[in-house]
């Protein structure tokens, strides 16, 4: 048996002012993983590619990995960086393969398709018409018709934060070798409906999306699917089929998958209206969380800057958090991170232990949200200086190497800013360890993240502040511009019918 296993991996945010051109799908280097180093890269690792070599090996199949290309989301794929690694996948199964197993994120849009996942599956059904594909998705996946059109099987994560990439491209792989073998008939039923959940309602330790997901797992664990998934989608892709959709697998049970589907949709709907983000002014945060820290227990207050998550799109250089932290007076404060390139060489060119005054953050505009970029002065020690180099602790992307370039922290006597030059979500405690930072030992910890921090940090913290700051993830719908989202739609027409 011959196998294929590929990944390509990109939410797209198309407010965003981030190009994603090939190297931003590299790691180290300016190139993304092919052929060996793929499979070395992500051999051992929590993802779903490790699983689906995993198995692959079990099966004792040729593996041929023909690229790893992941990037950190921004704004839409350069056609030449979309065509380069579906040009890989596609030449690798041209060349005859029993499956093809696919690694994805499911929200790609690239500058000349709002779907760059069923772009891929569609090219890949006209080199192999029969072949079987199984993918994995993100949770927020926008899905089109392509996608479940072109694809054998479907799975996508059931946690947010993702800890089960792994255990998704298990579910993937498993069900899809079991149809080869004769043992099941895969059947396959999707939908959506008119809702753009708030990112930062979608997390799976809340309701509603807690239930949701219990009820897709109880749908497995029962027998009753061989696949149930729930994708809450990414409301910052501005396409037609963004939003909440399902899918649901069956052997060989068209109805029952789409009862079972409708089920999931029905129960997403019924909750539409908690999945809508209420915001809090921003000085109302920061004294909140002044509050928290002078209460008894351990851990610090975390400070979530999550208008300005780089893996939601966001530039990760706007500054208003922090300069509300720094207006505020709060001490014994480790900020991670901002994202300035220019100011990571200044510090480096003045060394440790050097006074340096930095023209800090506010680089880039955001016209998709009229607002220009703001940078502010920061005077401080250059405490660190860092190649920025890390592998996760786990447990979400467990192994996995990432690279934040070189990185330097400044010290302003009350604050430790991070400052890097390649954008990279604090979402693994080893983010701030690595650089010297033990987070129990701050009073207060400012990510810039939405949901994920919490598998690193939410068992470390004493209290959660969320920080409306400024970006291109903001949670106010009204700051942007949507033009080609199927209309209506709820919140946006909030008396929208299903």
């Amino acid at each position: 048996m011959r196998i294929v296993a590929a990944l390509m991996k990109h939410e797209t945010n198309t407010f965003s002012p981030v190009p994603t051109p090939l190297a931003r799908f590299a790691v180290g280097s300016d190139q993304p993983y092919e052929g060996r180093a793929a499979y070395d890269a992500y051999k051992g690792t929590g993802s779903a590619l490790a699983a689906f070599l995993d198995l692959a090996e079990k099966e004792g199949a040729e593996i041929v990995t023909p690229i790893a290309a992941n990037a950190n989301p921004s704004g839409p794929v350069a056609k030449e960086a979309f065509e380069h690694i579906a040009n890989r996948i596609c030449a690798a199964v041209s060349q005859g393969c029993d499956a093809i197993l696919l690694d994805l994120h499911g929200a790609m849009v690239t500058e000349t398709s709002e779907d760059g996942e069923g772009s891929l599956l569609a090219r890949l059904r006209r080199i192999a018409p029969t072949t079987p594909i199984a993918v994995a998705l993100d949770m927020h996946t926008n899905l089109f018709p392509a996608m479940v059109d072109n694809a054998t099987v479907i799975a996508g994560y059931q946690t947010y934060p993702h800890v089960d990439h792994y255990e998704t491209g298990l579910r993937a792989g498993r069900t899809l070798l079991k149809g080869i073998k004769g043992e099941i008939t895969p059947t396959m039923a999707w939908g959506n409906r008119p809702m753009l959940p708030h990112v930062m309602r979608q997390g799976t330790g809340d309701s509603p999306n807690r239930e949701i997901q219990a009820r897709a797992r109880q749908m497995e664990e029962s027998g009753e699917a061989l696949i149930a998934t729930v994708f809450t989608g990414f409301p910052h892709a501005d396409v037609s089929n963004a939003g909440l959709s399902a899918v649901v697998v069956t052997d060989n049970d068209p109805a029952k998958a789409r009862a079972l589907c409708d089920e999931l949709l029905d129960m997403a709907w019924a909750e539409r209206r908690a999945f809508v983000y209420r915001l809090e002014a921003l000085e109302a945060s920061l004294e909140r969380a002044a509050k928290l820290a002078a209460e008894p227990g351990d851990g610090p207050v975390i400070l979530l800057d999550h208008y300005d998550n780089c893996a939601s799109g966001g530039t990760m250089d706007t500054i208003m958090v922090l300069d509300g932290i720094l207006r505020a007076g709060l001490d014994n404060v480790a900020v991670f991170a901002i994202y300035d390139e220019a100011a990571v060489k200044q510090a480096i060119a003045a060394g440790i232990g050097a006074t340096v005054t930095l023209n800090l953050g506010g680089k880039a505009d955001m016209p998709s949200i009229n607002r220009k970029g703001k940078p502010m002065t920061v005077t401080g020690k250059v405490k660190l200086i860092s190649d920025g180099k890390y592998r996760n602790r786990g447990p979400m992307e467990r192994g996995v190497l990432h690279d934040m370039g070189n990185t330097v922290i400044i010290d302003t006597g009350k604050v430790e800013i991070v400052v890097i030059s390649r954008q990279v979500e604090p979402f693994d405690i080893e983010s701030l360890l690595c650089l010297g930072i033990d987070p129990l030992r701050k009073r207060f910890v400012m990510l810039k993240s939405r949901i994920h921090y919490r598998a690193g940090f939410q068992k470390l913290a004493k209290a959660i502040v969320e920080c409306a700051g400024v970006g291109v993830c903001t949670s106010d719908y009204s700051q942007l511009s949507f033009t080609k989202v199927r209309r209506p739609i709820f919140p946006l027409e909030p008396e929208t019918a299903a």
